[in-house]
């Protein structure tokens, strides 16, 4: 880990947190919600033993990246641009793409705006699915699970932030990351997110004391307003891809998810994977992976499969 470098750079008006390490092709983490570059501790160190340039920052709102106030700064477009000013500061043309949770949804989003810096995707958790004109991702989810839904829940301002601020953080770090539960979370707010997942009797193996204190030292000092900021923008970047509505994602993709993963029993999205429907919307999709047993934060409850995956799929290009 004192091999990674930690540098800020500035891009698309905001000073950004980068992690990186190596020589060689570069390979672009983006993470996902509540994390930080360090959820990508293990393909870092991994994929740069095998000759890549691997490189991870903290994202707007997260960890030492510039957290703008305002949730409608928390767009696609803003998080995109993000990294497009990233890669334009380091000088790269182009980048393999990995993403994870919300870092998927931005990744798909980046090759959906931008399929000509990108070499190929490989994305965790989260499907593409082509946007629907007639209702909003919010309303959607809704409809189907109710307005206790955690999506719908982190909607009103300061509300999310209240309940997290009453359990201990590195309390809900044990009980968010080792959670393998793949019900929708969905939140009463008569128990709020004490309630959610249980406590743990024994940590994970995969998962460290060191891991959870890292995140709970960063997010005791920021907060988790960046980050919700980004659900509470969705239906502001719904209304603003309407013009990008019916096209596909046409870069290369493998897909990964854990067959335990919460994403994974949305309704609808294990027939989406399998039926043929995703190759579709991602004509250029090579292979959907469910792994057995794995849960939602796959790439570091199974690192070693997942860089393994990652590895052989990237060095095709």
């Amino acid at each position: 880990m004192e091999k990674i470098k930690h540098t800020t750079i500035t891009t698309n008006g905001i000073n950004m947190h980068v992690a990186s390490i190596g020589t060689g092709p570069v390979i672009l983490f983006v993470h996902g919600f509540p994390e930080l570059w360090y959820s990508w501790r293990h393909q870092l160190l991994s994929l740069s033993s095998h000759g890549y340039r691997c490189i991870a920052p903290d994202l707007r709102g997260y960890g030492d990246t510039d957290a703008p106030p305002s949730a409608a700064s928390y767009t696609v477009f803003h998080i995109v641009g993000d990294l497009v000013g990233l890669i334009d500061h380091l000088g790269i043309d182009q980048v393999f793409l990995v993403g994870h949770d919300w870092g998927a949804i931005i990744a798909w989003n980046f090759c959906f705006f931008r399929p000509d810096r990108i070499k190929a995707l490989v994305n965790t958790s989260v499907v593409w699915f082509p946007r629907n004109p007639t209702i909003n991702p919010v309303d959607g989810f809704r409809a189907v699970f109710g307005d206790d839904y955690y999506v719908c829940r982190f909607q009103e301002p300061g509300e999310a932030e209240k309940d997290f601020a009453s359990i201990d953080t590195a309390q809900l770090f044990k009980n968010l990351l080792s959670n393998n539960d793949p019900s929708p979370p969905c939140i009463p707010k008569e128990t709020g997110f004490s309630g959610l997942f249980k406590t743990p009797e024994t940590l994970p193996s995969w998962l460290s004391e060191e891991n959870i204190n890292y995140y709970a030292n960063i997010f005791n000092k920021t907060g988790f307003t960046g980050g919700l900021n980004y659900y509470r923008a969705i239906k502001l970047s719904w209304e603003l891809t309407g013009p990008w509505t019916g096209l596909q994602i046409k870069v290369p993709v493998k897909f990964i998810v854990g067959d335990l993963d919460l994403t994974y029993s949305i309704p609808g999205v294990k027939e989406y994977i399998h039926s043929g429907d995703f190759k579709k919307s991602v004509p250029n999709l090579q292979d959907a992976v469910v792994i057995e047993g794995a849960a939602h934060f796959i790439n570091q409850e199974r690192p070693e499969e997942v860089n393994a995956r990652i590895h052989e799929f990237i060095r095709k290009f």
